[in-house]
C-alpha cells in the first residue's frame, strides 16, 4: 500500500479508504482507539470486514494511513516541491505542519485517551517532510560520514519538534509568525548539503487559502 492513499487512481479504492478513515477518525474523536475494534469501524463505514482486509492488516495500520495519507494530501494541494536550495519551499512545510496539527486538534486534544496516536501520526508527519526534502537532496553531496537522508530525517525532525512545542503553547501565535523563527533553525542544516540557502533571500510566511480538516479541503 502507498505510503499515501492519494496515490491510488481508483476511485472505487479511493472511497472505500477514504470512508474507513472517516469511520476511524469519527470513533475516535468519542473513545480510544484501544475501544475501537475492526468491526466497529466497518459498521460506521458501512463496509464489510473482509474488505477492511483487503486495504488495511489492522487498526493501526489504518491508522497510519489516515495521518500519513492526510498529510501528503495537504501537501500535494500546495504544489510544495524542494529542490535543495529554496527557502520558500521549507517555509511551506513549515506552515502546513503547523495547519495540520490545528486541523486534527480533535484527534491530539485526545492523545490522553488515544495513546497510540501520537506516536503514529509523529512518524507519519516526518515521514512525509522527510519524503519531500529528499526530493531536493538526492543528488546533493554532503560532507562524509553525513547522507542525504540523515539531513532530511534531522531536519524532519526539527520542523515537526518545533511546530509541536508550538502547537502545545497556551496562546500560541499565528502559525505565520513562526515560519521565519523555525527557518532559521533548519536552514544551516539545510546548508550541509552544499546548497545556497541562505537567510538573505526575502521569505514571507505563505499566504494559505486552504486547511485540511477531517481529511478535505475547505476554504
Amino acid at each position: 500500500m502507498p505510503i499515501s492513499d492519494c496515490e491510488v487512481r481508483d476511485p472505487r479504492i479511493r472511497r472505500t479508504r477514504q470512508a474507513l478513515q472517516a469511520a476511524l477518525r469519527s470513533l475516535m474523536e468519542q473513545k480510544s482507539l484501544e475501544e475501537i475494534s475492526v468491526q466497529d469501524i466497518t459498521d460506521l463505514a458501512d463496509v464489510n470486514r473482509a474488505t477492511f482486509y483487503d486495504h488495511y492488516t489492522e487498526k493501526f495500520a489504518l491508522l497510519d494511513a489516515m495521518v500519513a495519507g492526510g498529510f501528503h494530501k495537504l501537501l500535494a494541494e500546495r504544489n510544495v516541491i524542494f529542490d535543495g536550495s529554496c527557502p520558500s519551499a521549507a517555509g511551506v512545510i513549515i506552515l502546513a505542519t503547523c495547519d495540520y496539527l490545528t486541523s486534527t486538534r480533535a484527534l491530539w486534544g485526545n492523545c490522553n485517551r488515544n495513546s497510540a496516536f501520537e506516536p503514529l501520526a509523529e512518524a507519519g508527519i516526518v515521514t512525509a517532510i522527510q519524503r519531500v526534502l529528499m526530493a531536493g537532496m538526492e543528488q546533493k553531496t554532503v560532507p562524509e560520514p553525513l547522507t542525504p537522508q540523515i539531513v532530511a530525517t534531522t531536519v524532519a525532525w526539527a520542523i515537526y519538534g518545533a511546530v509541536k512545542q508550538w502547537f502545545n503553547t497556551p496562546n500560541h501565535p499565528p502559525a505565520q509568525e513562526m515560519v521565519q523563527p523555525i527557518l532559521q533553525l533548519v536552514l544551516p542544516i539545510l546548508m550541509a548539503t552544499g546548497g545556497t540557502i541562505s537567510l538573505d533571500d526575502h521569505v514571507e510566511a505563505p499566504l494559505v487559502d486552504a486547511a485540511l480538516v477531517d481529511g478535505e479541503a475547505v476554504r
